[in-house]
């Protein structure tokens, strides 16, 4: 099975009769591997260009630039994370990888931030990186209006009316983390990965890759397919939150990163996680449960399910 390749062009405004169209081609990609390319999505190469190039200058700069801006668990889950500091797969080495994440900035009084809640908060901007705040700030924006989208079109897939995630997303704990990652070292085992095979945790997730590849998705059957990159798109997967909304019916399906670059280059990739509100109550949709199909798991919050997933993988 290939992954599918969705074009949204026309499908982006609300009044188009194109729109449903689309959504019957996620409803196949959601019922089956969970993941799919788009293009014709409206966002700018140049702007992706841009993040990508800020990234690498962060990426790039001394040790004690990245360290200043280190994040921590048991915070708001903004800044940088250091090799070996996530481990997506239990059952292989530490994730060989950098990372840094930033989101909406929240004031100190705001209601989410008063209780605690983690992906809430002030952002950790690194100093003397030239127009990082400004360029991922701005790709957020762009690719928030690209992921509101991909909600409506989820929803109507679902025969839902097309507001019914956004009325979930009264404040949204949306994230975007930029990744570097270095090539392998020679000695590098069967379990050594960039990121360790893993189900992404919430609703959405919107990715850009560089030219190098190294993503790996694993089919229903098991096998393992290569999502190389496809110029002028991005691969969105449906997260966790999903198949619990739909009691199954969509899929959340494991992926996981080797960097195979040829000339031991470093990989880069850049995500946008659309995970909703904090407490937003995640149980099956109308008509995604009954006598003889009950809920395959409890009912939880996203927050309580964001939560776990830290835990699980920092520790």
């Amino acid at each position: 099975m290939t992954i599918p390749l969705i074009d949204l062009t026309d499908s982006l405004a609300p009044d188009e009769p194109r729109r449903h169209v689309v959504a019957e081609q996620i409803r196949a990609a959601a019922e089956t591997c969970g993941f799919f390319y788009v293009s014709g999505h409206g966002i700018s190469a140049e702007l992706v260009r841009r993040q990508f190039a800020v990234a690498k200058q962060f990426f790039q700069s001394p040790t004690d630039v990245k360290q200043a801006v280190s994040s921590r668990p048991d915070g708001a889950m903004r800044g940088y994370g250091t090799i070996g500091s996530q481990t997506l797969d239990a059952a292989a080495h530490d994730d060989i990888k950098e990372s840094y994440q930033c989101g909406w900035e929240c004031a100190a009084d705001h209601p989410y931030v008063l209780k605690g809640y983690s992906s809430y908060g002030q952002n950790l901007w690194p100093e003397g990186v030239s127009d990082f705040r400004e360029t991922c700030e701005l790709y957020m924006e762009s690719v928030n209006d690209l992921s509101r989208t991909l909600l409506q079109l989820l929803a109507l897939s679902l025969e839902l009316s097309e507001d019914y995630f956004q009325k979930l997303n009264v404040h949204p704990s949306d994230t975007l983390r930029l990744l570097w990652y270095p090539p392998h070292s020679a000695k590098a085992d069967s379990r050594t990965f960039g990121a360790g095979k893993h189900t992404d945790w919430g609703a959405i997730t919107i990715l850009a890759q560089d030219a190098n590849g190294g993503l790996e998705i694993q089919m229903r059957d098991g096998s393992w397919v290569s999502a190389d990159p496809v110029d002028g798109t991005f691969v969105v997967n449906l997260g966790d939150m999903i198949p619990r909304w739909t009691n199954g019916l969509y899929h959340s399906n494991f992926h996981r990163v080797i960097n195979k670059s040829a000339g031991r280059r470093n990989r880069q990739s850049v995500v946008f996680f659309t995970d909703l509100d904090f407490e937003a109550f995640i149980e099956p949709i109308p008509g995604a449960q009954s006598a003889d199909r009950p809920p395959l798991l409890p009912p939880c919050t996203v927050g309580e399910h964001m939560v776990a997933m830290v835990q699980k993988t920092y520790g």
